[in-house]
């Protein structure tokens, strides 16, 4: 694969982190027009040659749902013009929390976005932090899931530096599907780890059942693989407060911010919120303790290794597994 031009192009999704991507990786986005019609329909064209290329593509499939059917027809517009390897870069890849059939008579909704993005002709599928890494059964291409930590670590030392004791420092995952995202965290840090039980009453909403280990007078970080409405983080935080916690730190990979998110961010139960760019995070959205991380150096050394055929694994060392 090396032997090929390594050519990479943005939809519409996030186009600045696709441009912060193209510049570490020593390259540039190639030419695209994305149009739309009077009746919504998406119209897509390459304005360079592909034939022989390796093509990456980078788009979140984060709402509207337009993201998902502009990346399919991205994908089979570089596959007819005769592109060497069609790689598709999901910095988010959305409706990723739908990947199993909970009730009677709903669809596993990951794997049809899996299926599409395959049937349309991707070659590989790059992303960061699936919501479940089960999620890469469903797929018969290779799936390139890269840890999130990679990205908001260095922030969240930086942030901790001044505490010199960890004992006083604690990783609180906000609910019992988090807690191995939350232990990796815990171990890299060297810290305590605590868990909430949390049950859900319905979509989008939580409550707080009870809380295991010790967070009194101590400096809570509570991690999460995304933040929607923030109601899981919004409880944790509440609660970490009640018992006794000296200050709040919320991180979290992508910032979906639905709802009143900002809203429960911003409260005082909370100090820090530190988020990637995977979700871009518009201006009207952002917020006084917001801290916004970008993920385009993980992403440009992926490609970058891929395109070469080195290892993509050894980016995530010994800590991360």
């Amino acid at each position: 694969m090396g032997l090929y031009k390594q050519k990479i192009f943005s939809g519409s999704s996030n186009q600045n982190l696709a441009n912060k991507i193209a510049k570490e990786a020593n390259n540039n986005l190639g030419k695209l027009s994305i149009k739309r019609f009077s009746d919504g329909e998406i119209w897509v064209k390459y304005g360079e040659n592909l034939r022989g290329n390796d093509v990456y593509i980078v788009q979140s499939t984060n709402p509207p749902a337009d993201h998902i059917i502009e990346l399919a027809l991205l994908i089979d517009a570089a596959k007819r013009a005769s592109a060497a390897s069609v790689s598709v870069v999901i910095p988010y890849l959305g409706y990723a929390r739908q990947d199993r059939k909970d009730e009677p008579r709903v669809p596993i909704s990951a794997k049809v976005m899996i299926d599409i993005i395959t049937a349309a002709g991707a070659d590989r599928i790059i992303t960061m932090d699936l919501h479940s890494t089960q999620i890469q059964g469903f797929s018969r291409i290779p799936i390139d899931n890269l840890y999130g930590s990679l990205v908001l670590m260095t922030e969240i030392k930086t942030h901790f530096n001044n505490i010199n004791d960890n004992n006083k420092i604690v990783v609180l995952s906000p609910d019992i599907g988090s807690n191995k995202l939350s232990q990796s965290y815990a171990k890299q840090l060297g810290i305590g780890f605590a868990v909430i039980d949390k049950r859900r009453s319905a979509h989008n909403k939580s409550e707080v059942a009870y809380l295991v280990g010790d967070i009194e007078s101590k400096h809570v970080l509570i991690i999460d693989d995304m933040i929607d409405t923030a109601g899981t983080v919004s409880n944790a935080a509440k609660v970490a407060r009640k018992k006794g916690a000296l200050s709040v730190v919320v991180a979290a990979t992508h910032g979906v911010l639905s709802g009143d998110a900002i809203k429960k961010l911003s409260s005082d139960d909370i100090d820090k919120v530190i988020l990637s760019d995977t979700v871009n995070i518009p201006e009207e959205k952002q917020f006084k303790k917001l801290t916004i991380v970008s993920s385009a150096n993980i992403f440009a050394e992926t490609i970058n290794r891929i395109h070469t055929g080195e290892s993509v694994s050894e980016l995530f060392g010994e800590n991360n597994e």
